[in-house]
């Protein structure tokens, strides 16, 4: 973990704590309903927090799905990666990486931050100061659902605490809720904004850097299809979020350019 990723990370807990006990120092619903001892829904935010606080740092801890040099020697002993691809295109090369040097499969990309090739790359992410990249995806999209969940309970337990006065006095008392507001409603704005878009990608099989870079990838560019990978809505979703293997995504690519158009 380096000096960088961990100040991001100490942040990140530092500003979840804040906004989260900033909510129970002011009059809002939570704290009424703690003072009157209606303790259940003041619980299930405290977890919330703690969830989403956990989630964010397994997603920012594990391995988004790195390309190792010791798979290439496993690889033929693997089924899953071992397949013989017919019919290869001469323009179509599986490449080796300039930076690290291993073999990449297809849809992987070198990442010069992470210092590593990442499988089925989507981006990297500053928050979480890793890659997001195919085994840490799904988890990633499981931490920004509850974090909107927990953005919109806040925002909405916050402006319970906000009695709007013209007064220096009210903006003396209440300052820092109406900025932990404010900042709660950028974060949803942000994060839902965040969720849309990945949940729209990955309902077609594609990924954040192949939607931006189309124009610039080989296996894209000489494919006879639009989406090489796109096998519809149920099924993308399905091998995203129930798949517990990594997937030969040459089998997909070529498989789905030999059927008819």
């Amino acid at each position: 973990m380096g000096a960088g990723g961990l100040w991001v990370r100490a942040a990140h807990t530092a500003l979840s704590g804040a906004l989260a006990l900033g909510l129970f120092l002011h009059r809002t619903d939570l704290q009424k309903q703690e003072e009157r001892g209606e303790l259940l829904q003041p619980l299930i935010f405290v977890l919330l927090v703690l969830c989403s606080v956990l989630l964010y740092f397994k997603v920012s801890l594990m391995d988004p799905g790195f390309v190792k040099a010791e798979e290439e020697v496993k690889a033929g002993k693997s089924e899953e990666q071992s397949m013989v691809i017919p019919q290869v295109p001469s323009n179509l090369k599986m490449r080796r990486c300039g930076y690290c040097m291993v073999k990449q499969p297809m849809r992987a990309k070198h990442c010069q931050l992470c210092q590593h090739c990442v499988r089925r790359y989507d981006h990297h992410c500053p928050w979480i100061e890793n890659c997001v990249g195919e085994r840490n995806h799904p988890l990633f999209i499981v931490y920004l659902s509850v974090q909107l969940v927990v953005l919109l309970w806040g925002g909405h337990v916050a402006w319970s605490g906000l009695y709007f006065e013209q007064s220096w006095e009210w903006l003396q008392h209440n300052i820092l809720l109406l900025v932990s507001f404010l900042l709660i409603v950028i974060f949803t704005i942000v994060v839902l904004l965040l969720l849309i878009s990945h949940l729209y990608l990955i309902s077609c099989n594609t990924t954040t850097w192949e939607f931006m870079s189309h124009h610039r990838i080989s296996y894209l560019q000489h494919s006879e299809l639009e989406n090489p990978f796109d096998q519809g809505v149920i099924l993308n979703l399905w091998r995203f979020f129930c798949s517990c293997h990594l997937t030969a995504w040459e089998k997909i690519y070529f498989h789905r350019n030999k059927e008819p158009v």
